[in-house]
C-alpha cells in the first residue's frame, strides 16, 4: 500500500509505503528510505511498533542528527578529518562531525527522496549520488530493497554501481526497541565478535583490533546491553556471500527477539546515549551492519572500494520471534 506522507519545503511529496506478511507490519517512507515502524507480535499475541520513529514528516525534518531508521550512505560511519586517498588523489570531503565526515556528509542520503516501485513482498528504492556530491567521487547509482519473507523477517538488500573509483558503506539506522516503549537498556544482546576497533575521543578508529575477552564489549555470551556504546565490532564470520546471523536481541519482559543475519564484516552497536529529545538516552538500541569506520584511510581494514565494473552487493535480514 502506497500513501501520502507529507510534503518537504520545496513541494516534494513524501510517501509511505506499508508491507504486511506473517504476522508482521513495516512501513517504509521515501524520504531516507526510512523505517518508519515495525509491527510485531510479543508472547502474548499482542502487537507492538519496535523501532524509534516519528508519527509525521516534520519530525524527521526537525531531528535529522537522530538517522531515525534512515538508509546511509555514500559512507555509513565516520571518515576522519573528512578526507581519504584512492590511487593517485586525495580526496576532500564535506565535513559534519567536527573535523570528520559522517553518514555521507550534511546531505547524505538519509536526507534523500527515493524513487520507490512495488516488488514482490516489498519495495526497491533508488538514487543517484552525483560525482562530486559531498565530495565523493564517481556517480554512483544505489537501489535498496526491503522485503518480507515468508516468516515475517525483514530483509535488506544493497546494491551499488560507479562509473569512478569511490568508496561505499552502506547501512540503516534503526533503533530497536523491543518492548515497544521504554527504555531497551535492559535487552539482553549476544554478539559473534571476539574483537572490536577501539577509537579516540572522536569515535575515529585506532587501527588496532582488540580481543573483547575481559572487557564490556564481551558479548560473546547474551547479557544485559546496557548503555555507554558507540562502538564497531569486529565479526568472526568476516566478509560472506550470504547472511550469517551475528547477533540476537531479547527483551524479557515482552518475550520479542530480534536476530540480525548479514554478509558485512563489522556491527556498530549504538546505545542512543546522546539521540537527544524527544527520546532519552537508551530507548532504543541501533545494530548498524556495515564496514568498518573510517576504512577508506586504513587498508589493512576490510576494503571499501567500489571500481567501475563491479558491483557492490550487501544483505541483512531482521528476523523476528518470541520466548
Amino acid at each position: 500500500m502506497n500513501e501520502l506522507f507529507g510534503t518537504l519545503p520545496d513541494g516534494t511529496p513524501v510517501h509511505r509505503w506499508t508491507l504486511r506478511r506473517a504476522g508482521v507490519r513495516v512501513r517504509i517512507l521515501s524520504y531516507g528510505g526510512i523505517v518508519q515502524d515495525v509491527e510485531v507480535p510479543d508472547r502474548d499475541g499482542r502487537t507492538g511498533n519496535v523501532v524509534l520513529g516519528f508519527s509525521d514528516l516534520d519530525g524527521y525534518l526537525r531531528h535529522p542528527e537522530h538517522f531515525l531508521g534512515a538508509l546511509i550512505g555514500r559512507y555509513a560511519n565516520r571518515i576522519a578529518g573528512a578526507r581519504f586517498p584512492l590511487d593517485e588523489y586525495t580526496y576532500a570531503l564535506e565535513p559534519n562531525n567536527g573535523p570528520n565526515s559522517l553518514h555521507g556528509g550534511g546531505r547524505g542520503f538519509d536526507k534523500r527522496v527515493w524513487t520507490v516501485v512495488p516488488v514482490d513482498h516489498g519495495v526497491r528504492l533508488s538514487l543517484v549520488g552525483a560525482h562530486g556530491e559531498e565530495g565523493f567521487p564517481g556517480r554512483l547509482e544505489v537501489s535498496v530493497t526491503y522485503t518480507l519473507d515468508e516468516r515475517g523477517a525483514l530483509g535488506i538488500a544493497y546494491e551499488a554501481v560507479t562509473d569512478a573509483p569511490t568508496h561505499v558503506n552502506l547501512t540503516n539506522h534503526s533503533y530497536w526497541n523491543l518492548a515497544g516503549s521504554g527504555s531497551a537498556s535492559g535487552h539482553e544482546l549476544r554478539l559473534a565478535a571476539s574483537r572490536y576497533t577501539p577509537s579516540d575521543a572522536d569515535l575515529i578508529p585506532t587501527g588496532e583490533l582488540a580481543d573483547v575477552s575481559g572487557t564490556r564489549f564481551d558479548f560473546r555470551e547474551a547479557r544485559t546491553a546496557g548503555t555507554g556504546y558507540d562502538d564497531n565490532f569486529v565479526l568472526d564470520k568476516g566478509v560472506t556471500a550470504t547472511p550469517v546471523e551475528v547477533a540476537e536481541l531479547h527483551d524479557p519482559a515482552s518475550g520479542r527477539v530480534l536476530t540480525v543475519a548479514t554478509t558485512e564484516p563489522g556491527m556498530q552497536l549504538y546505545t542512543a546515549d546522546h539521540i537527544g529529545e524527544p527520546f532519552m538516552p537508551g530507548d532504543g538500541i541501533a545494530l548498524e551492519t556495515q564496514h568498518f569506520p573510517d576504512s577508506p584511510n586504513r587498508p589493512a581494514f576490510p576494503s571499501t572500494v567500489l571500481r567501475p565494473g563491479e558491483v557492490f552487493r550487501s544483505e541483512t535480514v531482521y528476523g523476528f520471534a518470541v520466548r
